[in-house]
């Protein structure tokens, strides 16, 4: 290697050398396919925390159906009220602490094609935000449709920045992609249980 050029198989193979195979990752020995992650490994949390919840964890019925925000998993989970349908939708959430709010609430109304005025504290932290945004543009912070909650000025709505997903990315409200917020819009109606969490 003294005159050759060095290349990525070549200083790999230098450095894991047996001793470095005692540090990889194992996989199992019975010929099985299961990754072994090595304890010093950190584990991101948002990806292993998207998984199905049990609604009895949360409510004590699904009354008119129940939808659960999960500010932490990123997630929404819905349950009709026979629990004959549940899905599980990728969120966006609120940007911080100080914007979210946890609790219990319900649906109160529900919008297709919402129009978007920022409240009077967006637009102190962004002035050069529109007052409004018509329902259906292509702009507009709300998406395609809106569950209007019991808390005044919050929602759970759809987004044409699809990038927002799966982020903190919002002003409290929470975000799903348009074509599940149109789904659950289906399924929800005014009176649905929510929790967020």
């Amino acid at each position: 290697m003294a005159n050759g050029p060095i290349n990525r198989r070549a200083v790999l193979g230098g450095v894991v050398g047996a001793a470095g195979l005692a540090a990889l990752p194992s996989f199992a020995q019975d010929g099985s396919t299961e990754f072994t992650q090595p304890a010093s490994a950190s584990v991101r949390n948002n990806v292993s925390s998207f998984r199905m919840l049990r609604w009895e964890d949360y409510f004590s019925n699904t009354r008119n159906g129940a939808i659960l925000a999960d500010t932490t998993s990123r997630a929404l989970h819905y349950w009709s009220e026979d629990q004959s349908i549940y899905r599980l939708y990728p969120t966006s959430v609120p940007l911080s602490e100080e914007l979210t709010r946890r609790g219990v609430t319900s649906v109160v109304q529900k919008v297709v094609n919402p129009t978007w005025r920022p409240t009077a504290s967006m637009k102190e932290r962004h002035p050069e935000w529109p007052d409004v945004v018509e329902g259906g543009a292509p702009d507009n912070p709300l998406g395609s449709r809106a569950l209007y909650l019991g808390w005044t000025y919050y929602r759970v709505h759809g987004t044409h920045d699809t990038r927002k997903i799966g982020r903190r990315s919002s002003n409290g409200c929470i975000g799903l992609y348009n074509e599940h917020i149109e789904e659950l819009y289906e399924f929800a109606k005014v009176g649905t249980q929510v929790r967020l969490i």
